[in-house]
């Protein structure tokens, strides 16, 4: 048996050399792939890049913040009438939600109520009855004490608006002028169904994002 027709002679080997070579190519274009995967930097928020919590939940962002009101009519008036805001959606009642909500089995959601206000998360509004229920809303100070701010373009129309239409308005507007969140104005007040409720502007930004990787959500930036 001859040479040639063990290894398949001069043009076999040309092809062998030639499909090594390529094979060469792949791995270094893999390994380029590799090193400038993992000298990349972090995907930013809300991306849904593997491996970080946005890409194992599936999270996009925040949808609603849910407060219980001792008069969802009220309440509802309230948001609309002052805040500007719409209630497209209403349901309700049921029970037998004590496993679902940490409520007392005998707890009734009377009525829920959504509301949406600006270019912004929405409000779910919650009427319970309960046996055991408190009424006596948290202050900002106790634990699971909240409030809800908007942001408004000119704070000083905003909080005249506010005053003339009857909320209860706590001290202010106060500018913050130094450290981080310098270029915030802000102002509380109290609704006539115990929440707190903060008009916040930085129409010029605040001194945080001069140097923060990531800036915070901005209302300015959503779209309707």
């Amino acid at each position: 048996m001859s040479r040639s027709s063990v290894t398949g002679g001069e043009g076999s080997t040309r092809v062998v050399r030639r499909a090594l070579a390529a094979l060469g190519v792949v791995a270094v274009a893999a390994a380029t792939a590799v090193f400038a995967a993992s000298a990349a930097p972090p995907a930013n928020p809300g991306s849904g890049a593997p491996g970080n919590a946005n890409g194992q939940l599936g999270l996009v962002g925040m949808d609603h913040v849910g407060i219980t009101v001792p008069d969802i009519d009220e309440a509802v008036s309230w948001f609309e009438d002052v805040m500007g805001c719409v209630a497209p959606l209403t349901f309700g009642p049921f029970s037998g939600v004590q496993d679902l909500l940490d409520v007392d089995p005998l707890a009734v959601v009377q009525q829920i109520t959504m509301v949406r206000c600006g270019r912004s998360a929405n409000i779910e509004l919650f009427h319970y009855t309960a046996p055991d229920q408190r009424s006596d809303p948290p202050k900002n100070s106790d634990w699971a004490g909240y409030h809800i701010a908007f942001y408004v373009t000119d704070i000083d129309a905003a909080v005249q608006y506010m005053v003339a239409h009857g909320a209860e308005k706590l001290a202010g507007p106060l500018p913050v002028t130094e450290g981080p969140a310098a270029g915030q104005t802000i102002n509380y007040f109290k609704t006539p169904f115990g929440t707190y409720v903060e008009l916040i502007s930085y129409p010029k930004g605040e001194a945080y994002a001069e140097t923060a990787p990531i800036d915070l959500w901005d209302p300015r930036d959503n779209k309707p």
